[in-house]
């Protein structure tokens, strides 16, 4: 948009500078709406950091020249650069290349009167403004008018902005006065004022790439008593736009796509920028062996980071896990926390989020609907057949595609051009003979459904009679959610995806993604997916939400990804929280081999979630049951039962300290506890080893009833931390399986069933020995029976099934009867939930 002569001469500077000019040249005629398009597309372009326009007078409008970002424009003529200028605002703003030239040739001019003529526009206003900030009096006139020729001898320096009309006469301006001509090209001085000005934009640049402090504002609290139900507290707090949540915790205009008003993707980008930024600490939430009912891990996550950062003034967030539609639709509902201390807007958290669990599901069933349909066409079809058609002729050409040639490398045939197959090597390639039986990949949906525990696809005439037992699983089940919440960046994401084991063929040797060539498929369908949302408290303290793998048959954590990145965000001094599913015994112990492993993060402190009603169900009191009414034992004091479960705290306390962590124990206060139950407790955990146990009553309360949690994981987080792994991931499978089975659970032993150790056999001979292991136990014991409460011994754990996510990248066995498809009870959740047709509000939603 430059000038060849203007071209020329900065470049020059710019090259001296290290800086590089791009010249685009629009043609003759283009017009504002084509030159504002090619303006916006470089102000995307992450690799343009500065934008100069030369533009005819006519097309300098303000339109054109507020389409240049403001951190991008080196003319300085935008109105935010121009609105700087104005007010004095001189660290913060660009001097106009021409001002700043015109600035220059004009030297002491305090006091001078200068006539600005056929000056207008931003420039003219740009000038004006800086002429009188250094104490010129400033006059200006058009070319037209009739005072032009007496101000013209008065003044002590002109300056021209246009040319001059043709038939308008110019008498002698005063002697000795400075004649400045802007529409002489090159100006004098302006080439190096411009190159000065992008040297200060590329600094500014350089230095938003920085870390920022943050600038939060918390939102207030006005808590209720009694408490309001979680949607009546969300709906009453307005959640602040999530752009100014992003900037106000230092992230960067591009590195959020918004979704509406309160959620945003973070990119990845993110973690490159801030590379060299020291991480805070790393605290797990985790909890003692739960009711059906949920002790409150979510609630005092949220409730602890609402305290450290909008009470202590310590910058923290919180990483959460996504709800999957199955328990918000059956028996738990939503998973945003509760009362004054959740996600806000809760409703948008609980229901389909950003879409991350729809692409897992579309990319699940891509992969299923794949296995069956190569299976289908492999049984049909001679070699040539299927190599005619798996290499198909396009305009006249022949092409192995890349997966297809990684394909070919796997199998030890290094050519490249179709035609040069041999018949056995076209056979070698085209046929996966996969054997149905020992298919493992399911499809999935997000709802609970049990008649999808067994089904039988290929019914249809059109599949031949191809038909085979099969069964639907939760989506959260899925590996791909398993390996959203374990990828460490996109490329490693594609890789996991193509190591995905999904059967095995007829010699015995695993079948891959990869080899069925749907890798880059599965990865288009999680691009947006692999990236963290950004959403907020009730206290509007921030939020990564990602990933929601169960913690009873999955490893129940949220995203490394997200995790990563809050650590940078956060500061060397700051916190991030993250929860970890169900018990310590389940989600914390996969917290550490699991994610830990895969993420290379040291965790500081686990705070440990307990409460007095899931204590004395451990001691000994009735079955508590989702929808029922609590037992009496539960609403009145009773302190013999809370000492008797406390058993539970303690083990699950011995537990954390097997991975050499500090354990902060946070009781979940309920309104019927007494204050001698709530004393026994913290007495008790403190005794048994917590550095600290601590009452919390963040439910009513919000962050200021957590300080004291707060407080207590700050100090914690200071002691001297020795984590270590339970076991080395080089042990044979079921030796991992027995560490876990006896160190963490109790048990006397292990017991594999047959099929269970034919599986292991298989999956030491294909090389996947050495990795880590996931349990998929109940969570309502520590054994594998839900029944037995407290801490349960002596008793022998079956295994059986063992079954492998290679890419994920962990070996699971199933403990006793696990199901992978949740079923509804008789009144699931939905009997509840409603919507507005007015309004469009949700209701019912808990």
């Amino acid at each position: 948009m430059m000038s060849h002569l203007s071209l020329v001469i900065l470049s020059l500077f710019f090259q001296q500078i290290g800086l590089r000019v791009i010249h685009i040249c629009l043609p003759e005629g283009s017009t504002k709406d084509e030159i504002v398009s090619e303006i916006l597309r470089l102000n995307e372009d992450p690799n343009v950091q500065g934008l100069a326009l030369d533009l005819p007078e006519s097309l300098c409008s303000s339109k054109v020249l507020n389409a240049v970002k403001p951190e991008k424009d080196v003319d300085g003529l935008s109105s935010v650069n121009l609105g700087r200028l104005v007010h004095g605002d001189v660290c913060d703003c660009l001097v106009p290349p021409t001002v700043c030239a015109v600035m220059e040739l004009l030297e002491d001019i305090g006091g001078k009167k200068v006539l600005l003529v056929g000056t207008h526009g931003a420039e003219g206003a740009a000038l004006q403004s800086v002429l009188q900030r250094r104490g010129a009096a400033v006059l200006s006139c058009h070319w037209g008018a009739p005072q032009l020729q007496s101000e013209l001898h008065h003044a002590d320096a002109v300056v021209f902005g246009s040319t001059k009309p043709h038939g308008v006469p110019v008498s002698c301006t005063k002697p000795g006065a400075t004649i400045i001509n802007c529409a002489r090209d090159p100006l004098p001085g302006k080439s190096s004022c411009c190159s000065h000005n992008m040297v200060k934009n590329m600094e500014r640049w350089i230095q938003s790439q920085q870390y920022r402090k943050w600038d939060l504002h918390s939102l207030k609290l006005q808590p209720l008593s009694p408490v309001p139900s979680d949607i009546e507290i969300s709906r009453a707090q307005s959640p602040k736009a999530v752009d100014v949540l992003a900037k106000e915790i230092g992230l960067l205009t591009d590195e959020i796509e918004i979704y509406g008003q309160t959620k945003a993707k973070v990119r990845l980008s993110l973690l490159e920028r801030l590379k060299d930024q020291p991480d805070g600490k790393y605290v797990l939430v985790a909890g003692i062996t739960p009711t059906p009912l949920g002790e409150g891990k979510s609630t005092v996550t949220v409730g602890l980071v609402q305290a450290l950062t909008a009470h202590l003034n310590i910058n923290s967030f919180a990483c959460l896990r996504q709800p999957s539609q199955g328990p918000t639709f059956g028996v738990k509902g939503g998973a945003a926390g509760g009362g004054y201390a959740q996600v806000i807007p809760m409703e948008e958290f609980n229901l389909h989020l950003t879409g991350d669990i729809h692409a897992i599901t579309a990319a699940n069933n891509l992969l299923a609907a794949a296995i069956d349909a190569r299976i289908l066409h492999e049984n049909t079809q001679s070699d040539k057949s299927l190599y005619n058609r798996l290499v198909p002729v396009v305009n006249g050409v022949r092409g192995f595609s890349a997966i297809q040639l990684a394909r070919l490398r796997r199998l030890g045939i290094n050519k490249t051009d179709p035609k040069t197959l041999t018949e056995e090597e076209i056979s070698k390639f085209v046929r996966l003979d996969i054997d149905p039986s020992t298919i493992t990949w399911q499809r999935v949906v997000d709802t609970n459904d049990r008649f999808l525990r067994r089904i039988t696809v290929g019914q249809a005439n059109t599949e031949k009679g191809f038909v085979r037992q099969a069964q639907f699983d939760i989506a959260v089940a899925s590996e791909i959610m398993a390996i959203l919440a374990l990828t460490t960046s996109l490329q490693d994401m594609k890789e996991r995806l193509g190591r995905m084991v999904v059967a095995n063929d007829k010699k015995g040797q695993p079948v891959t993604a990869e080899d069925l060539g749907v890798t880059g498929a599965l990865a288009v369908l999680m691009k947006d997916a692999i990236k963290p949302t950004l959403m907020q408290t009730l206290e509007g303290t921030p939020v990564f939400v990602h990933a929601g793998p169960f913690a009873n048959i999955a490893h129940g954590n949220s995203s490394v990804l997200a995790d990563k990145i809050a650590l940078k965000l956060v500061g060397e001094k700051g916190f991030v929280v993250t929860e970890a599913g169900f018990g310590a015994d389940i989600g914390m112990e996969k917290f550490f081999n699991i994610k830990c492993r895969a993420s290379g993060l040291v965790p500081s402190v686990v705070v440990l979630v307990a409460t007095v009603r899931a204590l004395k169900m451990h001691g000994g009191g009735p079955n508590v049951t989702a929808g029922a009414p609590l037992k009496k034992e539960y609403t009145e004091e009773n302190l013999q039962l809370v000492a008797d479960g406390c058993c539970n705290l303690q083990k699950q306390i011995q537990i954390t300290q097997l991975f050499g962590v500090p354990v902060v124990v946070a009781l979940n206060v309920f309104k019927t506890d007494s204050p001698a139950e709530i004393d026994l407790v913290c007495k008790i955990a403190k005794e048994s080893g917590a550095f600290d146990a601590v009452p919390c009553h963040h439910w009513s309360a919000g962050g200021k009833g957590a300080v004291k949690l707060a407080q207590a994981v700050e100090k914690a987080a200071n002691q001297k931390n020795s984590f270590k792994y339970l076991y080395s991931l080089e042990l044979p499978i079921v030796e991992k399986i027995r560490i876990i089975a006896q160190k963490v659970y109790g048990a006397q032993d292990i017991e594999l069933s047959p099929a269970a150790q034919s599986q292991v056999d298989r999956y030491t001979r294909q090389g996947f020995g050495n990795l880590p292991i996931c349990m998929a136990k109940t969570h309502l014991s520590l054994s594998h029976q839900p029944e037995r409460k407290g801490v349960p011994t002596g008793f022998i754990l079956p295994i059986s099934d063992v079954r492998a996510s290679i890419g994920a990248g962990f070996i699971y066995p199933l403990v006793g009867t696990m199901s992978t498809m949740p079923g509804l009870p008789t009144r699931p959740c939905f009997y509840d939930i409603d919507l507005d047709p007015i309004t469009e509000q949700v209701k019912g939603l808990f």
